[in-house]
Formats: C-alpha cells, structure tokens, sequence
C-alpha cells in the first residue's frame, strides 16, 4: 500500500508541507529530488491564476540536511514578519512560516478578503476539480477556526489579502501534489506545537496561537521542547485535513524522502520530513 509518513515533530507549515511534497512528487529513479522537474512544476504553478502569486523553489540546507525551501511572492513580495514594532500589524507571526492570513491589515496593504472571494478565486484556478475541492475542504477549516477565535461564522471572516494569498498558494500546492503522488494511505505523527508565546496586534497570544489550537482539537499534538510557534494554522488545516491516521511510523520500505525547510533557526532542524513508499506486513 503505497503510503505517506508525515513526520511533525518541528511542526507544520504551509511552505515546508509544499516543499517536503515537492521533493518526492519531482523525483529521480535513485528517489533523489529532480531540481528540473520542481522548477518545472514552480512554473506551472506560476500560471493557474492566484491574483498576483509567483512561487519560486530552491534548494537550501538547514543543519547539514540539504532539502528545498518553497518561497512565495504576492505582487513581488515574500510575506515576512513584521521588523520593528510599529509594523506589528498581523494578527501573530509564525515562527517558520511565511503563512499570515489573518484578518487585520498590513501596514502597508489594506484588502482584506472574505470566504467568498477566497472560493471564486479558487474556482476559477486553472486546476482539477478534485483539487478545488480539497484547497476550499481545507480553507474552510481555517476560516471556521478563525471565525470561532473572533466570534463569528466562518463567512464573515475577513483575511488580509496578502496572508491571504500566500495560504491560498500554500494549500493549493500541498493539494496538487497530493493528487499527484496519490498516496492509498497518509499517516502522520503527532504535531509539535511549539510552546512560550507570540507578539501579535492585540499583544501576546500563547502557541498554539488560538486558531491552530482550535484546528488541532482531536489532532494528537505536544508541546515538545523548542520555543516558538511551530505548527501554524495553514499547516494545521492540511494535515488534520490529509492525514487518516496518527502514528509513529509504521514499518515501511521507503522509495523517497522529502525535506521541507523553514526560515527560522531553532536548536533543532527546522525540517518537515516526508517519507513515501509501500507499508510492510509483518
């Protein structure tokens, strides 16, 4: 049974998932990841029609460990957290993700978007059905988390539009490529969350920031020992949206392993590892 292990022991973002997936989607016969074939698909995705999103796919090295780090443009620009304190204008940061989208402006970008215009974006994607269905499966989870932290039903939520479209960006690639490597099962480990807390427009929110913690209900998931935020909502959504079960890994010959790195530097190696290949009967 071909199978994906989803490895969340540094958490789970958007960007790592997409390039974790990349790496084992785009492939070699040895199971090494194709640099061509992921431009390749970077490019592609550069034309299914999310307004203004450019993706951009390269390989980099965390801690001795080479894999690929997915960046995304929206109107030329990569979404950062905010330098200096006055910028403090998103609803939190996420400490390895570039994954804002939440519903307060940027300081220097004030469209917010609604449920709506997140759903005729995606229908309008020059992609399969079936992957539409899974990109608003999994952003309708996000918006009703939000919607829940805010006091409000899921369509009243507005998301700041650059956030916005870099998720948007994120769950449709993670979408894609699951469609592509069409796993018969996916497993993942339980999620390291992270712990301490976050600096956020309204002040210090704790990790899980509430919207992760409210997608996690029914997720096995732990604090673990890093400090920051590790898991952000975009990486939560996916992976209580894709994986069927929680495990350590099962007993699996392994064809290829994915690595999906972040931006931020922690004591550990802020890797998302994804292993696939075919479980074995014992």
């Amino acid at each position: 049974m071909k199978t994906i292990y989803i490895d969340c022991g540094m958490g789970a973002a958007g960007d790592m998932l997409t390039a974790a997936l990349l790496e084992i989607a785009c492939r070699t016969e040895s199971g090494r990841p194709d640099r061509e074939a992921i431009e390749k698909f970077a490019s592609g995705f550069n034309k299914i029609g999310i307004p203004g999103v450019g993706m951009k796919a390269v390989q980099s090295e965390k801690m001795g460990i080479t894999g690929t780090h997915v960046h995304i443009y929206v109107n030329g620009e990569e979404e950062h957290e905010p330098e200096a304190p006055h910028e403090h204008a998103h609803e939190h940061h996420h400490d390895h993700d570039h994954d804002h989208h939440h519903d307060h402006g940027h300081h220097h970008h004030q469209v917010h978007r609604s449920m709506k215009d997140i759903e005729d974006i995606i229908s309008g994607l020059a992609i399969d059905d079936a992957v539409k269905e899974d990109v608003l499966n999994v952003y309708r989870i996000i918006a009703e988390a939000e919607g829940a932290v805010h006091g409000k039903p899921a369509g009243e939520v507005h998301f700041h539009e650059v956030g916005t479209m870099d998720a948007v960006a994120d769950v449709t690639a993670v979408c894609m490529l699951m469609r592509e490597i069409a796993p018969e099962e996916i497993i993942a480990s339980p999620v390291a969350t992270g712990y301490g807390s976050v600096r956020c427009a309204h002040g210090v929110l704790p990790v899980p920031a509430p919207a992760t913690a409210l997608i996690l209900r029914g997720v096995p998931a732990y604090a673990g020992d890093i400090e920051g935020e590790l898991c952000t909502p975009t990486g939560a959504a996916l992976v209580k949206y894709f994986a069927q079960k929680y495990s350590q890994m099962p007993v699996m010959s392994t064809e290829a392993i994915g690595y999906g790195l972040g931006t931020k530097e922690f004591a550990k190696a802020n890797v998302i590892r994804i292993f696939y290949g075919s479980k074995v009967d014992m």
